[in-house]
């Protein structure tokens, strides 16, 4: 039986950013409908926490397929050659089981998880939302980039990192891909100063987004952090905002920044206003004043990779892209 393996390169290519944007709308509305199954990811951490090996299974019925992503992250890889997310995407059919597709997850990550700040942004953001501040210049920076231009008319983009240097690089290399002007800023304080959005896309393991630098009516991604002992954001951030999810389980077992500031006694669970899939089958309300501040703590799930990975399929299935190999699956005939 064969199997696709789809690489990086190809899947950048399968999935831009505005159809995965739609892609993830979809598949949040369907769990919000309990059309599909997200079990908590499991985490084997290596010793001493250099690393982990994670694994995020998911199910959406509408699409007949189930899958999971196993994924290792290593943090200590910022500055090197390697990403500090490397993996694969398996893609099953839910009629017989067979594996479909094997797809680069490092790609796939980078990607789903700046769209669905996308749509948490369009449901979220005010509609003249025009300025953009962006907290590290990774990988997550130039997708969160290119899923906010999508999302809101950005006119301007500021942009901070600890490292000074890669924050210019970043700027010069954003702003010739997307022509807008990017300016480095060397405090995250005047980067968010009356900034519209905000994403903080660091590996933080300490606060670096204080509540009172942040302007009434500005929307926040916080992407960072997605397990309970990190956070990018102090309580005070926390508690001033309406705090909305991708899935409440999740963050109530691995958000940090939530769950660091309802320790601190600042927040209790009721802070969680919902998840968005929620808004967008119209169970809870978003953004209900211009002057209301809203966050989204985005964790990601194994059906985002999962409905991402589908997608894909279909379009390099049409299109004749990917490499088919044969693996079995099938029994042999007597």
């Amino acid at each position: 039986m064969k199997v696709l393996v789809v690489n990086g390169s190809e899947v950048r290519t399968l999935l831009p950013m505005d159809e995965c944007i739609d892609v993830m709308s979809d598949a949040l509305a369907a769990l919000a409908r309990s059309e599909a199954m997200v079990p908590l990811r499991q985490i084997m951490w290596l010793p001493e926490k250099v690393g982990a090996l994670g694994m995020m299974p998911g199910y959406i019925s509408g699409i007949d397929a189930v899958g999971l992503k196993v994924i290792t992250v290593f943090p200590g890889n910022h500055g090197t050659r390697y990403d500090s997310h490397q993996g694969a995407v398996l893609l099953f059919e839910a009629t017989h089981g067979q594996l479909l597709a094997i797809m680069d997850a490092t790609t796939i990550t980078a990607i789903r998880t700046a769209a669905v700040s996308g749509v948490a942004t369009r449901l979220l953001a005010r509609e003249d939302a025009e300025s953009l501040a962006i907290l590290g210049s990774g990988v997550q920076a130039g997708t969160h980039l290119a899923a906010m231009l999508h999302s809101r008319p950005i006119q301007k983009v500021r942009v901070w990192s600890r490292d000074a240097a890669h924050a210019q690089r970043f700027a010069e290399r954003e702003s010739k891909r997307h022509g807008i002007a990017i300016n480095v800023m060397t405090t995250v304080q005047d980067a968010v100063k009356e900034c519209g959005i905000i994403c903080t896309t660091t590996s933080a393991r300490e606060p670096i987004l204080r509540g009172e630098w942040i302007t009434p009516g500005t929307h926040i991604n916080a992407v960072g952090s997605s397990v309970p002992f990190t956070r990018e954001l102090d309580s005070t951030a926390v508690k001033i905002a309406r705090l909305f999810v991708d899935r409440r389980e999740s963050a109530l077992n691995e958000a940090g920044d939530f769950l660091l500031a309802r320790k601190e006694g600042i927040i209790e669970d009721s802070h969680i206003v919902g998840e968005i899939g929620e808004i967008m089958i119209g169970e809870i309300d978003g953004r209900r004043t211009s002057d209301e501040i809203t966050l989204f703590k985005s964790l990601g799930l194994g059906i985002e990779d999962l409905a991402a990975a589908n997608h894909i399929y279909r379009k390099a299935i049409q299109s004749n892209d990917g490499t088919a190999v044969e693996l079995g699956g099938e029994r042999d005939e007597d």
